[in-house]
């Protein structure tokens, strides 16, 4: 057993099997989803309850933070406690481990893991266009599709219930977020695959639909996004995280969220070894560009909810001309959630699992993605991910969404998760599972308003043993 491992926290965890679609041709892979309703009924998701060796989530949550930065492990604890969504933001491993105790279909795909409201954002494609998709694949992994679904549907009741509206309410937005995914995921599995991989939402022109429905403030809100997301570029970065300090460009320290550690002669050159094998993992055409830009400094920055205690940082480079910056985020990559509940992972470098995933599930990925491992750490090597901190990227304020505004994005959200998972090649099965009814998106609903309650409970859970000195929590960071 894993010396780590708190008691409680599933040493022996099962895992869900993976079906082989018997058959070549569109219609054969109808069929064969069609099939799998006998053994997995639609409907046996709503029935969850919490199994019998359920394990405990607040070990399971000790347990992860067991391999984290000890002094960053508080901060997470204290974010996480903010609320019942905040929670759930950090509990994607208390999740995989209750979902692999459901029916599964035994439909793979290429999972997001972690497929909340808040893991959706716009940012902006190569082509410069502003793209909304999935935004956050640190837990990506082959996975039964209906997992990232679930996720998805709890996530949405969960919200509805912060943001104060009824569990009728929130159970109708599930319902119908799983009730887009059904029908896009028809609708992809009629398209030619070329036609598939080509498909994206375009933030621009579904707003500028929708705005015939918003009021005068949510229109209001909607610019404001833009406009916010339009700032969030490399150069306008530049006066936000940096200064000038001796006529060089440094980043900006705001303790603890972002502080730099000592550069040491040994580590500069770890640092300067770690940027050159992430160079080589990135296409060969971009090399040209790469060269313009020369690193001058970098910090460790605390990020989000659930990442936070893994290992991130911030690098600044300055490009030759001196006048323009480009900010690139590592974030430390370690085994996905998925994995112990499912196959074994492929990837002998978890970055790299999470570019792979990245490339596979979003429409038009950063130009900078890239992965490499880093012996800089107090720890052992460290495997990394690397992508922009800033080009256009804006995520959506769930917590002040009304029902209306909510309800419009779940719905792009649920296009964009599968659109995602059509990517993987399964859409014409997993339809064959859905069919045309409304089955699914019903047991979707119910299935989300029960776990929202569990989710609840573990809250509390968590949070009494925080103040029993289980753990320990810094707020308010």
């Amino acid at each position: 057993m894993n010396p780590r491992r708190k008691a409680g926290a599933d040493p022996t965890p099962p895992k869900a099997a993976r079906r082989k679609s018997q058959g070549s041709t569109p219609k054969e892979h109808v069929a064969f989803g069609r099939s799998i309703r006998d053994d997995v009924p639609r409907e046996s998701f709503a029935a969850w309850t919490p199994a019998g060796d359920r394990p405990d989530p607040v070990a399971l949550l000790l347990e992860q933070s067991a391999t984290r930065v000890p002094d960053l492990v508080p901060i997470r604890h204290g974010r996480m406690l903010v609320s019942p969504f905040t929670f759930y933001r950090g509990a994607a491993l208390v999740m995989a481990a209750d979902l692999a105790r459901t029916p599964s279909s035994g439909i793979y795909v290429q999972a997001c893991g972690d497929a909340h409201l808040s893991n959706f954002g716009m940012f902006a494609t190569p082509e410069r266009t502003l793209a909304f998709d999935i935004n956050d694949f640190d837990e990506t992994h082959p996975a039964p599709f209906e997992w990232d679904v679930m996720r998805l549907a709890a996530s949405i009741v969960v919200a509805a219930d912060d943001n104060g509206l009824d569990r009728e309410s929130g159970q109708r937005l599930a319902e119908h977020a799983a009730k887009r995914y059904r029908e896009q995921i028809r609708t992809l599995s009629e398209m030619l695959f070329l036609d598939v991989w080509y498909s994206h939402v375009d933030v621009r022109d579904r707003v500028q639909i929708a705005r015939e429905t918003y009021s005068k403030a949510q229109r209001k809100r909607a610019d404001k996004a833009f406009k916010k997301a339009e700032r969030k570029t490399n150069v306008g970065a530049l006066d936000r995280l940096a200064e000038r300090v001796d006529g060089k460009w440094h980043i900006k320290e705001d303790p603890p969220l972002i502080v730099h550690g000592d550069i040491t002669p040994e580590r500069a050159e770890n640092l300067g070894a770690f940027f050159t094998r992430y160079v080589e993992s990135l296409p060969k055409d971009l090399l040209p560009l790469v060269r313009h830009y020369k690193l001058t400094d970098f910090a460790r920055k605390v990020v989000g909810v659930g990442s936070v205690g893994t290992e991130a940082h911030i690098a600044l480079l300055i490009g030759t001309r001196g006048d323009d910056a480009l900010f690139l985020q590592m974030k430390e990559a370690t085994g996905s959630v998925l994995e112990r509940y499912t196959i074994s992972d492929v990837f002998k470098h978890q970055g790299g699992r999470v570019v792979f995933g990245q490339r596979l599930m979003q429409a038009s990925s950063d130009l900078f993605l890239g992965f490499a491992s880093s012996p800089t750490s107090l720890r052992k090597r460290v495997d990394f991910y690397v992508r922009q901190l800033n080009d256009y990227k804006a995520s959506a304020d769930v917590a002040g969404m009304d029902e209306t505004s909510l309800a419009n994005y779940v719905e792009v959200c649920a296009e964009a998760l599968a659109r995602a998972h059509a990517r993987s090649g399964s859409a014409n099965s997993i339809s064959g599972y859905l069919g045309k009814g409304q089955a699914f998106d019903g047991s979707m609903g119910a299935f989300a308003v029960v776990y929202a309650d569990q989710n609840k409970k573990d809250y509390t859970a968590f949070a009494r043993a925080g103040k029993e000195g289980r753990m320990e929590v810094v707020s308010g960071v």
